[in-house]
């Protein structure tokens, strides 16, 4: 079943962290635990911490416990898609029209530096 729009923009607002992304990043490659996240973030286990709350909170991802341990893993399906995305390197932009699609009059004047 699709999330409604709504969810869609909401989970983007919540990933869209640069310690969050790190995050997800290494949860697309498998499952990690807190102390996995401290030795690759260089924070403290307090912010990690809150970052994994945030990212539960909003189902993105899950834990289950082994001993004392959190083990985290992916649970959105959408989101190893958005980090593919957001590695793309992209050349140049897009053409712009060689006219208004109604009137069919005007034509785009090249680079805007204002």
């Amino acid at each position: 079943m699709a999330l409604p729009q709504k969810n869609k923009i909401e989970m983007l607002r919540v990933i869209a962290h640069p310690v969050r992304l790190r995050i997800l990043d290494e949860l697309a490659k498998g499952v990690k635990c807190v102390s996995d996240f401290e030795d690759f973030l260089g924070i403290s286990q307090p912010n990690v911490s809150q970052h994994l709350a945030l990212l539960r909170n909003h189902r993105i991802i899950d834990y289950y416990m082994d001993g004392r341990l959190r083990c985290y893993f992916l649970v959105d399906p959408m989101v190893p898609d958005i980090l593919d995305v957001l590695k793309k390197e992209y050349a140049g932009t897009l053409p712009a029209p060689a006219c208004c699609p109604i009137t069919k009059k005007g034509k785009y004047p090249g680079d805007r530096t204002n």
